[in-house]
Formats: C-alpha cells, structure tokens, sequence
C-alpha cells in the first residue's frame, strides 16, 4: 500500500506539473500564490475515483483498480484540464469537481489578501477549499454543501491532503453565520439570485463570486444590505444549488450559449421572441455587459448601467 501510494505521488507530481503548464498556456494562471496552490495541492487525493460518460451510462475509474491501466486512467483524469463528475445516484450527476483552468480564474477574480477569511458554498470534493487553504491558511477558510456525505467525504479528502478547514453540513444559501463576518464568498454551484443571507454575513467591501445563469457574477458588497457588480467575460457551467434557493437554468450549452445566459437572466420577465428581439437589437451583447445590483428585499439584472433602461427582476433569494 506504502508502495501505490508512493507510486501516486510520484506520477500525480508528473500530472500537476503537466496540468499547471497546461493552465498557464490559457493564460489564466498569473499570480504566483495561486500558481504554487496549483502546482503543490495533490488533486488525486481529493478524487479517489470519477465517473466517465458511457453509452450505457457512467463508468467508475478509481484508485484501488487491480488493473494498472485503468489505475493510470483514473491518474489522468484527476489531473485533466476538464470538469470531473465525481459523484452519481441513480444514473444522475450529484457532484463534479470544476475544471481547473476555471477555477485558476475565479480565484484570480476573488482577489483576496493575506489574512482574509473566506466561504465556500459548494464543498464538492474539498480541492477547492484546499487551494484556498495553501493561499490563505486553513483556519480563514469555511466550505459548506446541503449534503453530508459530501462534507464528510471532502473533510476525509482535505485532512489527507493535510488541511483541516471548517467543513459543515448546511444550507449554502442561508450561508454560515456562526463563522462570519467574510472579506470574500464565492460559490461552486449554479444559482438563480443572490442570497441575500450572504451580504449580511459579508465585510464592507467584500467580493461575491457566484455563478448565474451560465456566467460568473462578481459583486462588490456595499453593506448588509446593497451589493453590485458585473459578470466575467468567461461562461460557466455549474451543477445546480440544492436548498431553499435551488433553481436550475432551464437552457443548456447548446447551441448560442450568449443569448441562453441573456434568456435565463430574463425569464421571468420577457418571452422568448421579445428576448431575442432585444439581444439582437444590442448587437447580442457579451456578457460582460450585464450586471446585477441588489438592495434591499430587491435585485434585478440589467445592461450596460445599473439605472438604465433594461433592467429585469430576479427571484428573491
């Protein structure tokens, strides 16, 4: 057992080496801290197995395979620049740990300092908060999922790869007051608004980083009650928020994912013809165009300026 073990250090070095080359290509990896969070967090051991897409459904790839091809398949795939589904019950994904390259750019987003404290909402397999944890220091950093065998699993997986967060088994939308307050929030998991628990919970001046619709929304939080801010340029694809604010965007990547994002920011408020009426009409519009300001009891979606003339209601979270 000392001996795999040994084996997997040896090649998951290999991997990550490959994997931060690979980061730094797409040009996302510039800040140094997070270069070494990426290049020194062993991924493998917070994936001791995944799942591949198959035509008869999902195929499991893990670490204690007999068979050392497909023990260096499940290698490969801990380290691969790709979204991993980690987690399936009953033939549906649960659980996927993000693509790294994309994580590599929202925690460059988050912009955080030495000594701030940090909530994770969406524990999924830990690695997350362990990058987190080689930037900031575990005990700044708090990670929470709805789904107890997730927190416990990604707990197992932190304390082996020698970090020891708060981990906690709640609501993400309801945030985790008991650890508050936060200088940053960030989820890893898809959302329909802004809770508004988070900003209560939140510094003056801290950073939200959630995904909406298919984008990465990054507000600057004002006080308990007022935040505002634009969506990165970059799209996301995030398993839903399970809980009191779970809503899952009701279009996929297919086909033009821009005017989807716009679709889904405006649901509740245009059809579909009045949606792609205005979108075409603005030269579909990137999305970093868009913003969301929240105050008070309301938040609502808008274009180009938050006091413009489009701006769309979102549900209350």
């Amino acid at each position: 057992m000392g001996a795999r073990r040994d084996e997997f250090a040896e090649a998951g070095a290999r991997e990550r080496r490959a994997l931060v080359r690979e980061i730094d290509a797409a040009g996302v990896l510039t800040d140094p801290a997070w270069r070494a969070a990426f290049a020194e967090v062993p991924r493998h051991l917070f994936v001791p197995y995944h799942y591949i897409p198959g035509t008869g459904g999902y195929e499991r790839l893990w670490s204690g395979d007999p068979d050392p091809v497909r023990r260096d398949r499940w290698l490969r795939g801990a380290y691969a620049n790709t979204a991993i589904a980690t987690r399936v019950r009953d033939g549906e994904l649960v659980s996927s740990a993000s693509q790294p390259s994309l994580m590599a750019l929202m925690l460059q987003a988050l912009d955080v300092r030495d000594g701030q404290d940090v909530l994770e909402i969406g524990a999924g397999t830990g690695y997350h908060a362990a990058l987190l944890c080689h930037r900031l220091g575990e005990r700044h950093v708090t990670t929470v999922d709805l789904d107890e065998e997730i927190t416990e699993s990604a707990r197992t997986h932190l304390a082996a790869a020698g970090y020891r967060p708060a981990v906690l088994a709640a609501d993400g939308a309801r945030g985790c007051p008991e650890r508050a307050p936060y200088d940053r929030i960030v989820a890893t998991c898809a959302l329909p608004s802004v809770p508004r628990a988070w900003l209560a919970q939140c510094r003056s001046g801290a950073l939200v980083l959630a995904p909406l619709s298919t984008g990465l929304l990054l507000l600057r939080v004002r006080d308990a009650t007022h935040a505002e801010g634009r969506f990165l340029p970059t799209p996301a694809y995030f398993v839903p928020l399970r809980g009191v604010a779970a809503r899952a965007p009701r279009h996929g990547p297919a086909g033009d994912s821009l005017f989807h994002f716009f679709r889904d920011l405006v649901d509740t408020t245009l059809d579909r013809g009045e949606a792609l009426s205005l979108w075409l009409c603005e030269r579909r519009p990137e999305r970093e165009r868009f913003g969301v300001t929240v105050s008070g009891d309301r938040q609502w979606a808008w274009l180009d300026d938050p006091s413009g003339p489009y701006a769309w209601p979102l549900p209350d979270a």
